[in-house]
């Protein structure tokens, strides 16, 4: 039960508000800001209704002390000849203000609307700090250098305003970065606006950046806040930047150029603070050449670029990826899944993955949902890469029966039998390499 505090010199008052809530609410009663200020130091208290004039601490008073150590919304009891007092209060950060004589229902609803609004609050405080961590550094996976090098740029970089340029194939990451890079920056608690410029047709795009007013073309019946100023104070995420039109290009290159801009059809110009970051699957310096591509606006969006691997260019990170996704994916499907098996794992780590990271989870939830094993076998796979585990078999069972097994023993000769060194000669890691001498049965000396 939500725990009001009642805090006003007059006994009739405390009562007959006392009486009004104490069905719905549990209700404190004090005569003075001091010993409202010990029933607080208590903890516990939900919302707290205070007189404006009181002696000793008035309402304001002890207005700006709740204000400077606690969270707590304040609703002020006035009288007909202090309401411009209420005001004030209310400029000082007091959520709305009551007229005596009390009109019954009007407390009931303003107590409501403003534990209402609290409750609000707590739950928008709770989801950006689960957003936080689901976005936090810990969740992007990756220990080879490649990734480690953009895990160090990307914390380096979020604290800043620059603009960052994310480069990679589709399925690599390139949302994910964007939103590890925002909500690690100051800009966390403000908005995030994500959109794909490929999925908007050509027309359409400049409306959907920098909005339109009523009457600014057929169709437009109202004004329309475009994507920029929804990210006011946030981030903007452009994603798939080469597909968008060297029209809009030049009016972006502007945008970053004034930080203002002026919606279609319109005559006011608008500041807007927004950081921007980019992305693409395109080579873009192909794409200057072949003149689709703006070459002072690529400049303007290219101050810190990420180039992010295919996932085929980081095959030790995949038992790390298949792990996490297991974890994760469990957790959100209720299936208790420990592992893979050694052959599945095996596949994992040598299929090409043309769709990259989001192949690779997109595969482990189907796996996961259908599979009724704590572990994950080559029968839980689709039909299609069933086969293709099936044929690269003979070939893989022939290399780590007999010459992965020689060449795996001549570099651990070489290195004498350092495993870090053998692996350096191998050109893999230290973590694949004791993976398959377990699998081969090569014992370490």
């Amino acid at each position: 039960m939500k725990k009001i505090l009642i805090v006003d010199d007059e006994l009739p008052v405390r009562e007959s508000l006392r009486m009004i809530l104490q069905q719905d609410y549990a209700v404190l009663t004090v005569a003075s800001g001091p010993e409202a200020l010990e029933k607080m130091r208590e903890g516990g208290i939900d919302m707290i209704l205070m007189d404006v004039i009181m002696p000793g601490l008035d309402g304001i008073q002890l207005l700006e002390r709740i204000k400077s150590e606690y969270d707590l919304p304040v609703v002020m009891i006035t009288a007909a000849n202090t309401i411009k007092t209420a005001v004030q209060a209310m400029r000082l950060g007091a959520y709305d203000y009551i007229a005596k004589p009390f009109d019954v229902d009007e407390i009931k609803i303003v107590v409501q609307k403003v534990l209402s609004i609290q409750d609000l609050s707590k739950e928008v405080e709770f989801l950006r700090a689960e957003i936080s961590k689901t976005y936090g550094f810990e969740n992007l996976i990756g220990s080879t250098k490649e990734m480690q090098g953009i895990f160090h740029l990307i914390q380096q970089i979020a604290g800043s305003d620059t603009t960052v340029l994310i480069c990679g194939e589709s399925g690599t990451g390139k949302e994910l970065v964007a939103r590890a890079i925002h909500f690690n920056s100051l800009r966390k608690n403000k908005p995030f606006v994500p959109i794909n410029c490929a999925a908007i047709p050509d027309t359409l795009i400049e409306s959907e950046l920098f909005g339109h007013e009523k009457g600014a073309f057929t169709g437009a019946s109202t004004r329309r806040i475009g994507k920029f100023e929804q990210a006011h104070s946030g981030t903007l995420f452009l994603d798939e930047i080469a597909e968008l039109s060297l029209s809009t290009q030049a009016k972006i290159l502007r945008f970053l150029q004034e930080r203002e801009l002026t919606r279609i059809g319109g005559t006011e110009t608008v500041r807007v603070d927004v950081r921007l970051i980019t992305a693409t699957n395109k080579d873009l310096e192909n794409a200057i050449k072949d003149r689709s591509l703006r070459e002072d606006f690529y400049y303007r969006i290219n101050i810190v670029p990420i180039s992010l691997p295919p996932l085929r260019m980081r095959r030790d990170d995949i038992p790390l990826l298949v792990n996490h996704f297991i974890e994760k994916l469990g957790k959100r499907l209720k299936k208790q899944v420990k592992g893979v098996a050694e052959d599945l794992m095996s596949f994992l780590i040598n299929y090409e993955w043309p769709g990259n990271v989001r192949e690779l989870e997109n595969l482990m939830e189907r796996m996961i949902t259908l599979s009724n094993q704590d572990m994950l076998t080559i029968k839980d796979l689709p039909h299609t890469l069933k086969d293709k585990a099936r044929q690269s078999n003979v070939p893989l069972l022939k290399a780590t029966g007999d010459f992965e097994r020689e060449v795996i023993l001549d570099a651990l000769k070489k290195a004498n039998n350092v495993q870090t060194q053998a692996a350096a000669l191998l050109g893999i890691s230290r973590r694949i390499l004791k993976y398959k001498m377990d699998k081969l049965g090569i014992e370490s000396e």
